[in-house]
């Protein structure tokens, strides 16, 4: 029993589409769960839709935007038409509209019932697709499997309940069948929809493998295995052959785009490999993550996370900040569900750096406001480096300006001015 799991990029056209359903039916191994992403940039068109967010002139446009994408696909794969798969679609889509156009609750919650719909709009049409082609494929809305608490874009895994509901209701599923089932959103027992955590179609894989003891786990990405840098910036990146299950954790923590952080731990407690291949050819022999001594080949490794803001948090009496004021922000991080990429505190201020998002930054304003100053800078970018060395640190930082840096003897991390892109 393996489990495949397919991003946004491997699925964002008709032509993708088949290219990832040729993928699994070369695999000859069965029963086989494959666990898909929303289309494309789906997700972040969803999340212009949470209730709030956007005008009503905009989010008519977002949602035709949604409705003529899939559309497209739709008709692509389907030339002679599909009526259960176009009522189907048609009634998410109207969902969506009436979730959109709700009066604001909690963003968190509203965010998640909203933006869950990209994974069951993409999981939908490519089932179809492949019993339309006579493949042995069923359907599985993973909200009824994957259970999680009430913490909404960040749902805390529910492990008992969830392994429970892979056994009997999984499980008598994939005797002979390709398993169709979405990554990102889950459930809670009493029926509402959460999320993962940005990205986290892969830890969703993570879990069912886990749950199913599965032989193994491929994640199919567009580039030719687990790379020492974003091909995006890097113009020479060494592909890792080997890495072990706590170094993959480490770089997934750091902001590793091929892993989700949370990916790791269960397949590695199960002693799963994980491998990262390319669904741009398939036959390249791709990463191994799993029970190695250390990454081969030796190089350093470089994680980029840009559009970050670095916020500054002073106590407006002028005291020092001590273990209450941090205890007073952290609480309000937690209760937003802000993740905190990097932090550092002196004796009058803590700072911290994390992604620009303008509805929770002004939420944790509100929140702090009355008592703290909160000073920031926006168009940063946060940079992580693992296995450095001061050249490759002087190579990579050039002449922009480093407003935060912390150095321990492997990693070294810097929040510098966003305004350059490197070649090696």
């Amino acid at each position: 029993m393996k489990v495949f799991k397919f991003g946004g990029a491997s699925v964002n056209s008709a032509e993708a589409v088949r290219n990832m359903v040729s993928i699994v039916r070369q695999e000859p191994t069965t029963p086989l769960l494959v666990v898909v992403s929303a289309m494309g940039k789906t997700t972040n068109l969803l999340e212009k839709l949470v209730p709030g967010v956007v005008s009503p002139n905009e989010r008519t446009t977002h949602l035709s935007q949604l409705s003529n994408y899939h559309q497209q696909i739709i008709d692509e794969l389907f030339p002679h038409g599909c009526s259960e798969l176009h009522n189907a679609i048609n009634g998410m889509l109207q969902r969506i509209a009436h979730l959109s156009s709700a009066v604001p609750t909690s963003y968190n919650y509203d965010y998640d019932q909203i933006v869950s719909y990209g994974e069951l709009l993409s999981t939908t049409i490519i089932a179809a697709y492949m019993k339309e082609l006579g493949i042995n494929a069923v359907w599985v809305d993973v909200r009824k499997l994957i259970y999680t608490d009430s913490t909404y874009r960040e749902g805390r895994v529910e492990w008992k309940q969830t392994s429970d509901n892979v056994q009997s209701k999984l499980l008598p599923l994939m005797h002979n069948n390709i398993v169709i089932t979405q990554g990102f959103i889950a459930g809670t027992a009493d029926g509402s929809t959460t999320t993962l955590g940005r990205e986290g179609s892969d830890y969703s894989a993570s879990i069912l493998s886990f749950c199913l003891g599965a032989e193994s786990m491929t994640i199919w990405k567009d580039v030719a295995g687990f790379l020492n840098a974003d091909p995006k910036f890097f113009s020479n990146t060494v592909k890792i052959d080997h890495l072990p299950y706590n170094e993959a954790i480490e770089l997934a923590y750091y902001g590793a785009s091929v892993i989700h952080p949370k990916t790791v731990k269960p397949i590695q407690n199960k002693s799963i490999n994980l491998y990262i291949k390319s669904f741009v050819d398939p036959s390249m022999p791709g990463s191994t993550i799993g029970n190695f001594d250390s990454i081969s080949p030796q190089t350093p490794l470089y994680i980029f996370k840009r559009n970050q803001i670095l916020i500054s948090i002073l106590p407006k009496d002028f005291s020092f900040i001590a273990e209450d004021n941090l205890q007073t922000i952290f609480a309000a991080l937690a209760h937003i569900g802000i993740r905190v990429n990097l932090m550092q505190n002196s004796a009058l201020s803590f700072s911290l750096c994390i992604d620009n998002n303008e509805v929770l930054i002004n939420q944790l304003q509100e929140i702090l406001g009355d008592h703290y100053h909160l000073r920031y800078n926006t168009d940063l970018e946060l940079i992580t480096i693992r296995y450095y060395t001061a050249n490759v640190i002087q190579q990579i930082v050039g002449n922009r300006q480093v407003l935060l840096q912390q150095r321990s003897r492997i990693t070294a991390q810097l929040v510098v001015s966003d305004t350059m892109s490197i070649a090696l």
